[in-house]
Parts: structure tokens; sequence; C-alpha cells
């Protein structure tokens, strides 16, 4: 080992104390922890309960990967994408306030559970040519759970 690896390793292990394994824990929940803090509308409570429907607990599961970009309560930031809140029923790419592809303007799809199931199944071929980083949910038991979860989560009040 080289005399310079050597101290940027100290320097390394400086930057947190205790052991390896400590460290790993530290790093995990810290990262756990932001992840967490932004996913959610403030106050917001589960309209389910996780141990009675455990389809819905594992679509909120799945959403985590959607409120990376979208909000889904109304208010809810949307730091990349637009708000899912009212998505079914609406024109793709009709949301005023973001920049769509010209594709997903274009596409002249309605969002319905139908489509949505499609899209989340594979974006990039079920719109070629729009802007979405996410290459999809293989398992329809999944995309099932998430339509569920999002149904209840970004429905418009009556």
């Amino acid at each position: 080992m080289t005399r310079f690896s050597r101290r940027r390793m100290t320097r390394r292990r400086e930057a947190l104390p205790g052991g390896p394994l400590r460290r790993l824990a530290a790093l995990v929940a810290a990262s756990s922890a932001a992840l967490l803090v932004g996913c959610g509308s403030a106050g917001e409570e589960r309209a389910f309960d996780p141990a009675a429907n455990p389809e819905l607990a594992r679509g909120e599961l799945l959403s985590f990967a959607c409120r990376a970009c979208h909000g889904l309560a109304p208010g809810d930031p949307s730091p990349l994408g637009p708000t899912l809140h009212g998505m079914l029923g609406r024109r793709a790419g009709s949301l005023p306030g973001y920049d769509y592809s010209q594709a997903l303007k274009d596409s002249g799809i309605v969002w319905t559970e139908e489509t949505l199931d499609a899209w989340l199944a594979r974006p990039d071929e079920y719109i070629p040519g729009n802007k979405m980083a996410f290459a999809g949910y293989r398992s329809a038991d999944d995309r099932r759970a998430l339509i569920e979860y999002l149904k209840l989560q970004t429905e418009k009040a009556p």
C-alpha cells in the first residue's frame, strides 16, 4: 500500500467514528432518513391499514420510485416531474406548468388504469421519445399494487 492511499484511508476513517460496520450503518440510516423525510405531505396519514391490505402496502413501497420525481397530493413538491395528483382521467402531457416531451403531448392518451399499467411496464416502449427516466416494472402484480395505491393517493376530492 502506498503512502498516499494510507493517508486517504486514514482521513476516511476519521470522518465517521467507529468500525467499518458502524460507519456503514450510520450512512444507511442517514440516507434512509433523508429519503423518508420528503416522501409525503406534512401531516399525511395512511388512508389504509397495511396489515389489512398488503397490496396497498406493497404499492406504497413501490411508490417511492415515483416520489423521487413526482408529488402525489396537492401541495407536495414535484422536484423533476409533474404532480400525479388527479392524473387518472387527465390527458397525458396536459398539466399546465410542466414542459412535457412532444411525444407525450402528441400521444393522445388519457390516463386510465389500463394506460397507466402499459406505461409502468415500459414507458420508453409505450411512448417512444418521452422524457421519463424510468425503466418500468416487469411484474404485473407490482404494477397492479402501485396503481391501486396511486388511485387512493392521487384522487381529487369530490
